[in-house]
């Protein structure tokens, strides 16, 4: 089993895991603090430029204290940042002061300054989030980020839908590298030749190993279904850590919330 395809919890490096100050914390509370940093991105006005960075020295100060290097989460954030391009249509549609006058196809694109100003608030709220996920799911291994959902009352539909799709992308990547396997192990090349055939041939291989992957990933998750319920599952994800709230978390906690609304403060009042 390919155990570390999407898992991204990082342990602490030169230490034991209960070493380090964010791991330790309460699950529970990075979620809750995690979930009010997006929000308060979310909130705050456009051009809020001191409040953004304010929130991005916030994620710096957090990764030494996971013992993950600094620029840990500012590595691992652009990949995602393509994605915030969809909202490059708000330079033009956001009405403000013009900046150009562009004829593209036919068309007449006009980009203003106040949707300049939106696009780039979004993006940078964009980034400031996905840094911050980034920072949760490499200091929380999953079963607990599903307890804290359960304990903060989120849905037991949700969390157990969202466990077992996260369970079973192992499942469905474990059978890929196996069909993957079986392909390399019946395939002969030539020496200085292309291996495979024309287009259609290849594409007749695809499809057969998709509906391959199909049935065996199938009929291997209704055992592992079936061994569960051999195993007493009765609907309940259980863990090994206790999740109990010590003086410790209360109090970053509150200073986390304190943070948030400092820089709710910093983006409001000009």
């Amino acid at each position: 089993m390919h155990d570390n395809v999407f898992d991204r919890y990082h342990a602490p490096h030169g230490t034991s895991e209960s070493g380090s100050l964010l791991h330790r914390l309460d699950p529970r509370v990075k979620v809750l603090l995690t979930v009010l940093f997006i929000l308060s991105n979310a909130l705050l006005p456009d051009g809020a430029w001191l409040a953004f960075v304010f929130s991005w020295l916030l994620i710096l100060a957090a990764n030494p204290m996971a013992h993950l290097g600094l620029d840990f989460t500012f590595r691992r954030s652009f990949v995602a940042l393509p994605f915030a391009l969809a909202a490059i249509t708000a330079i033009f549609s956001i009405p403000g002061k013009p900046l150009a006058d562009w004829h593209v196809a036919g068309l007449t694109l006009i980009p203003t300054d106040m949707g300049l100003l939106r696009f780039v608030s979004i993006l940078i709220r964009s980034w400031l989030s996905i840094q911050m996920a980034i920072l949760l799911v490499a200091t929380t291994q999953f079963p607990d980020l599903i307890h804290a959902f359960e304990h903060l009352r989120v849905p037991r539909i949700l969390t157990t839908i969202i466990a077992f799709l996260y369970r079973y992308l192992f499942v469905l990547t474990d059978e890929v590298f196996r069909l993957m396997r079986a392909r390399e192990a019946r395939s002969a090349t030539a020496m200085n030749r292309r291996a495979g055939g024309s287009l259609l041939w290849r594409a007749k291989v695809t499809g057969n190993m998709a509906g391959q992957l199909f049935l065996r990933s199938y009929e291997r998750s209704d055992r592992i279904y079936n061994a569960m319920l051999s195993r007493g599952y009765i609907g309940d994800l259980r863990t090994l850590n206790a999740h109990t709230m010590f003086r410790r978390d209360w109090l970053i906690l509150c200073a986390g919330l304190g943070c948030l609304v400092i820089i709710q403060l910093i983006g409001w009042i000009r």
